[in-house]
């Protein structure tokens, strides 16, 4: 088993994930272990976070520790955190959950605030990844400009058109960047597409205006190991900062469109409509993941050296 690089000059080589029940959360915790971390996993489903993790984490269990932490109970955010000198922390709504509305939004942007906060008062901490969303970058009036890093979602156009996962995913990484260099905290975000993962349902929120996104040419998806790798390269990365929109496909061809709508309702048809056919326009993609891809190659190089 290779050991967790040590050129990066971290305080520890203990790390905490959270929420580490999730889908990312849960397929992070077991490439940390690998690559020889202790993993802090604090999950907020205590028993079927620790029957997950423990099936997943196979002869690695030794240097996995669970953590039941709840992100609006500050004490239990401390607690996990305690002698850790990262967190890659998420907050993931469930799959199947029914609403998604400013209520929501303003119970992740608690969170964030929670989190952020703890971290701020553990010395250990050198460096936070704080997952975000791509629908925290794209989601404003403006149809002309190509989109990166630099960009943010407009609140009032998330909140005139119901976008509420976008309003919280731009809310929440707003309070976690404004804490940040308030408290001095060394922060990272990862602002991923939709993930591709097997529980994925016409019911999760980063799909509404999901048929805006494909015409503007910014429904962008990520797949869970790209994902993964991203989070890790920018945590080990010294040089990492800011911002990195991480997606590795981008869904702008009719067939692409079909295919995705087809495995999100299983009951449409098993082919596209005539119009399809007919349909041969690709839509230029408006966004950019350069950033990123330039860290992660640069990266590879100098740890193959």
């Amino acid at each position: 088993m290779a050991p967790a690089p040590s050129e990066f000059h971290h305080t520890s080589n203990t790390v905490c994930v959270m929420d580490a029940s999730g889908h990312l959360g849960s397929t992070l915790v077991h490439r940390l272990l690998q690559k020889g971390y202790t993993v802090h996993a604090a999950v907020q489903n205590h028993g079927l976070g620790d029957w997950k993790l423990n099936k997943l984490c196979g002869d690695d269990i030794k240097k996995l520790k669970i953590f039941n932490a709840d992100p609006f109970d500050y004490l239990s955010i401390v607690e996990a955190l305690r002698g850790c000198s990262g967190l890659f922390y998420t907050f993931e709504p469930p799959q199947d959950q029914n609403t998604y509305d400013e209520i929501t939004a303003e119970e992740e942007v608690r969170a964030a605030h929670n989190v952020l906060e703890a971290c701020a008062q553990t010395e250990t901490i050198d460096k936070v990844v704080f997952t975000s969303s791509a629908t925290a970058i794209f989601w404003r009036d403006d149809h002309n400009s190509d989109f990166d890093e630099r960009h943010w979602s407009d609140v009032n156009f998330c909140r005139k058109y119901k976008l509420w996962y976008g309003l919280a995913k731009t809310l929440a990484e707003k309070t976690a960047w404004a804490l940040a260099m308030d408290r001095e905290l060394n922060i990272v975000s990862i602002n991923g597409g939709l993930l591709m993962s097997p529980d994925l349902s016409i019911k999760n929120p980063y799909l509404k205006g999901a048929a805006e996104m494909y015409e503007d040419g910014v429904f962008v998806t990520v797949d869970i190991n790209f994902l993964v790798d991203s989070h890790i390269c920018v945590f080990e990365d010294v040089s990492s900062y800011g911002r990195y929109l991480c997606f590795n496909s981008v869904v702008n061809h009719p067939e692409e469109a079909f295919k995705l709508a087809s495995m999100l309702t299983p009951s449409a048809p098993s082919s596209p409509p005539s119009s399809y056919e007919q349909e041969t326009r690709i839509i230029q993609p408006r966004i950019s993941s350069k950033k990123l891809n330039k860290l992660m190659m640069e990266f590879e190089s100098r740890s193959q050296r």
